[in-house]
C-alpha cells in the first residue's frame, strides 16, 4: 500500500551551484523514496535535493526554484497527479530538466515509459519490486543515467580523452545498417530514426539492451515515428530494405545468408558482457554474412558491448560510426569503440542520420 503523501524533504530555494548531480525523487511511497535516495547518495557526485510524493509536489518544488533540479525521477502511477500527467507540466517549468520515468515491469507499463519518451522525458528505468530496490543492475543503471543526463543539462563534457583517430570508410557500399544502444538509447533511437526517413535502400538491425517486455513496446513507438516499420525479429526472417529489425529481449539477434538473401536468426546462447541481447554477436555475424559490408552506428551505452564485434567488422571492410561523448547519456559503448580507433565518424547524434545517409548513397546506384 501506498505511503500517504509527505512534505519534500528541504525546499530548493537558496540551493547553489555543486559539481553533483542534484536529483529529485517523486514517487509515492515513502519506502521506495527513502531506498533510492540513499542509493543515489552513496554517490559523492549525485546529491538528492527532494522528496515528493505526487506530480504537484514535484511541480511546485520546480516553480519554486527553477534550474536547481537537474533530474527527477518520477513515478508513473500516483495519486493526486500522476506522472505523465506533471511530465508536461514540469518540462514547461524548467525545458531543461531531465525527467527519468520510473516504470513498472509490465506491457501497460512499457507502453506509458516509451509514450513517456516521445512527449520529451529523457529516459526510463524499469522499476523492481521494493524487494528488489536495491539490485545492483537496478542501482548501477539509475546512477548511469542520473550523473549522465545530468551532465547534459548542463552541457558540461569531460576533459582529459584525446581526440579518437579516424579511420577511411569501407571500400564497397554496405549492405546492411546494424545499430547497437544500451543506456539512453531509446531517445537517441527516436533521433536516429527519425532522421533516417522512410527510403533506406539496406536492412537495419537493431539490438538495444532492453528487458523482454519493453523490446516489443519499443519496436511499436519506432514505427509510429512514421518513417521505416520496426518490429521484433523472427527467427528465420528475410531481411528487407528500408525495414528495422529488432533483437526481443533475452535473445541475441544474428544475420546469416549471403548478399541480397540474408535473414534473422535468434539465439538463446549465454549472455555477453552480462546482456542478452548483445550487440558483438550481431555485429560477428553481421560481418561474416555480408563479408564486412556493413555500416555501424554506436549510440549511448554503459560498458563496452560492441567492441569486439566492432573489430571484426571494421577489419572485414566494415565501416563504424559512434556517438560523441557531448550528446551520450553515457559514452561507454561508443567511447570503446571511438577511442579503440574503429571509427569512420565520432559525431553529435543529431549529424548521425546524414552521415549514414550520405555513407549509404552508393547503394541507391
Amino acid at each position: 500500500m501506498a505511503a500517504p503523501a509527505a512534505a519534500p524533504v528541504r525546499s530548493l530555494s537558496g540551493i547553489g551551484g555543486t559539481d553533483s548531480a542534484r536529483v529529485m525523487i517523486c514517487d509515492d511511497s515513502a519506502v521506495i523514496r527513502g531506498a533510492v535516495a540513499r542509493m543515489l547518495e552513496a554517490d559523492p557526485q549525485v546529491r538528492v535535493v527532494a522528496r515528493v510524493a505526487n506530480g504537484r509536489q514535484a511541480i511546485e518544488e520546480v516553480r519554486r526554484a527553477p534550474g536547481q533540479v537537474d533530474v527527477v525521477v518520477l513515478d508513473i502511477e500516483m495519486p493526486v497527479l500522476d506522472g505523465m500527467a506533471a511530465l508536461p507540466v514540469l518540462l514547461r517549468a524548467d525545458p531543461g530538466l531531465r525527467v527519468i520515468m520510473a516504470s513498472t515491469l509490465t506491457t501497460r507499463g512499457a507502453d506509458i515509459a516509451m509514450h513517456a519518451l516521445r512527449l520529451g522525458a529523457a529516459d526510463y528505468v524499469p522499476k523492481p519490486a521494493v524487494a528488489a530496490i536495491a539490485d545492483d543492475s537496478f542501482r548501477r543503471e539509475l546512477l548511469a543515467k542520473v550523473k549522465g543526463l545530468a551532465r547534459l543539462r548542463r552541457n558540461v563534457a569531460r576533459p582529459g580523452l584525446a581526440p579518437p583517430a579516424l579511420r577511411p570508410a569501407g571500400r564497397q557500399a554496405p549492405l546492411l545498417l546494424a545499430v547497437g544502444s544500451s543506456t539512453g538509447g531509446p531517445q537517441a533511437l527516436f533521433t536516429l530514426v527519425r532522421g533516417l526517413g522512410a527510403r533506406l535502400p539496406v536492412p537495419v538491425v537493431l539490438t538495444q539492451h532492453m528487458p523482454a517486455t519493453f523490446t516489443p513496446i519499443l519496436a511499436e513507438h519506432l514505427t509510429r515515428l512514421g518513417g521505416m516499420p520496426c518490429a521484433e525479429a523472427r527467427d528465420g526472417e528475410w531481411l528487407e530494405p528500408g525495414k528495422i529489425v529488432l533483437a526481443p529481449g533475452d535473445r541475441h539477434l544474428l544475420v546469416e545468408g549471403t548478399a541480397g538473401a540474408l535473414r534473422a536468426r535468434l539465439s538463446s546462447d549465454p549472455p555477453e558482457n552480462y546482456c542478452r541481447p548483445a550487440v558483438d554477436p550481431m555485429l560477428r555475424s553481421a560481418a561474416t554474412a555480408c563479408g564486412g559490408r556493413v555500416l555501424m552506428v554506436m549510440l549511448t551505452g554503459m560498458g563496452h558491448d560492441g567492441l569486439a564485434g566492432t573489430r571484426q567488422l571494421v577489419a572485414a571492410g566494415g565501416t563504424a560510426v559512434a556517438q560523441d561523448e557531448a550528446t551520450s547519456v553515457v559514452w561507454g559503448m561508443p567511447g570503446a569503440i571511438a577511442q579503440a580507433g574503429l571509427c569512420h565518424q565520432v559525431l553529435p547524434l543529431p549529424d548521425i542520420a546524414p552521415k549514414v545517409l550520405d555513407i549509404l548513397r552508393p547503394a541507391r546506384a
